[in-house]
């Protein structure tokens, strides 16, 4: 649930749906099948060799065929090119980025890239007390951004036939939950169908007020503690009937990935993504509760109208699910290769493009999350990706499938609320509008 306005989180995890509070506009329509923003293939079209006519002047020409053997299939048509996106328009991005009073932002930054036209710009400050503006490489929290980079690797695990999707959990992590939960697969973690219980509060922080939130920046947390918040019954919904969006699915694929590679996931992500794509501003600051290096400063709005620096912040309680660093040009090179295949084999990939068949999310929405990416249409055009936050920051990642279009967006919100939602669709709008 998304508080009021100007009231802070009462979660201590990061696993919030930013795209919750969306207008239902804006949400992916129902009745449509994964994928289907590519354009169809045609009807009809010429084929290669022009025909019969052509066809015969071909076989003259080469090797004559054979009596009796069958003639080579047909060559199927070209898919027509994708429809063109609306020229981007530099004006609308600016005037987007530059309200920092609604909601209230300290600095925001938008990266747009992609083969329907490129822009970079900033707005506000990356530190308050110096009055720095933000540079192009400062790093930033991510938040839930950091789940593609763990459905990423489990889906590579799984092309490597290392695991089954559709498998039970329990198989690889037969202690973890109570054996009275029923069979979860890791499909149902990914695309947010578990069905787990809510979080128990029991031993969990207040953090109802900002002064809470503050109070406890630095509480240190181990994922097998996240987990016993969840083991007790009963669960909310059988496993595979419906969608709610759930860090802690992510939390366990985690620990999942710890158990079938033997290193701490920060580590497999490294290995697997970070260093391969050359992403050497991005990490997983584990117990550090600091940013090094350059980097946006979060703030929070307190009680009593001053705003804490709140950038120093144990993320070990967001373990799994949104712990992670990077900045805007790291994460469109990761988006780039992800959505061009580089990173997973096609058919694997396409989990990710994939909504549950039969599933609406629990108020009766039409389901948006795949394995490790969430969709949007605005305009008629529709997103892949994600969006994630924490304290004092906010982001998101997306881009069309064809890749016409890709968009990071980070910003600094002095409150975590709904309120902050109104950056995201007023850049989402200027995007998309024609």
């Amino acid at each position: 649930m998304i508080p009021e306005a100007g009231a802070p989180r009462q979660r201590h995890s990061g696993g919030h749906d930013s795209t919750a509070a969306l207008p239902t506009a804006l949400r992916r329509r129902g009745g449509r099948g994964p994928g289907r923003d590519e354009p169809p293939l045609p009807q009809g079209g010429r084929r290669c060799g022009g025909g019969r006519r052509g066809g015969a002047r071909r076989l003259r020409a080469g090797t004559p065929r054979r009596r009796g053997a069958r003639p080579a299939p047909p060559v199927p048509p070209a898919p027509l090119p994708p429809a063109p996106l609306p020229p981007l328009d530099v004006a609308a991005l600016r005037a987007a980025l530059s309200d920092l009073a609604h909601p209230e932002v300290t600095g925001a930054q938008v990266r747009v890239t992609g083969s329907a036209g490129r822009w970079y710009g900033t707005a506000g400050v990356a530190d308050r007390a110096s009055g720095r503006p933000i540079g192009a490489h400062d790093t930033f929290r991510i938040g839930s951004i950091t789940k593609v980079f763990v459905a990423t690797v489990i889906l590579q695990l799984a092309a490597e036939h290392r695991l089954v999707l559709d498998a039970p959990l329990q198989r690889h992590l037969p202690d973890l939950l109570p054996s009275a939960f029923p069979r979860l697969s890791v499909t149902h973690l990914l695309n947010h169908t578990s069905g787990l219980p809510d979080e128990s509060r029991d031993g969990a922080p207040d953090l109802s007020t900002p002064e809470g939130i503050a109070r406890h920046r630095y509480d240190r947390w181990t994922p097998q503690q996240l987990v016993s918040l969840v083991s007790h019954g009963p669960m909310k919904f059988a496993p595979g009937s419906k969608q709610e969006y759930r860090g802690i699915n992510y939390v366990l694929l985690a620990l999942l990935i710890e158990r079938l590679t033997g290193r701490h996931y920060g580590e497999a992500i490294a290995s697997r993504i970070l260093h391969p794509l050359g992403m050497r501003r991005t990490s997983l600051p584990g117990k550090d509760p600091r940013i090094h290096g350059p980097h946006v400063h979060g703030y929070m709005r307190m009680t009593d109208g001053s705003l804490l620096d709140i950038t120093a912040y144990d993320q070990t309680a967001a373990w799994g699910e949104g712990e992670m660093i990077s900045t805007t040009g790291d994460l469109d090179r990761f988006l780039t290769a992800l959505f061009s295949g580089t990173l997973l084999p096609r058919p694997v990939l396409e989990r990710m493009f994939t909504l549950p068949d039969g599933v609406r999310m629990v108020d009766g929405s039409p389901a948006r999350y795949g394995a490790g990416l969430q969709t949007v249409t605005m305009n008629g055009i529709t997103f892949w990706g994600k969006t994630g936050e924490r304290y004092g920051y906010a982001s998101a990642l997306v881009a069309t499938r064809d890749q016409q279009r890709r968009a990071v967006i980070a910003f600094s919100p002095t409150h975590r609320d709904a309120t902050q939602l109104q950056m995201t669709l007023r850049v989402a709008e200027a995007l998309t509008k024609g």
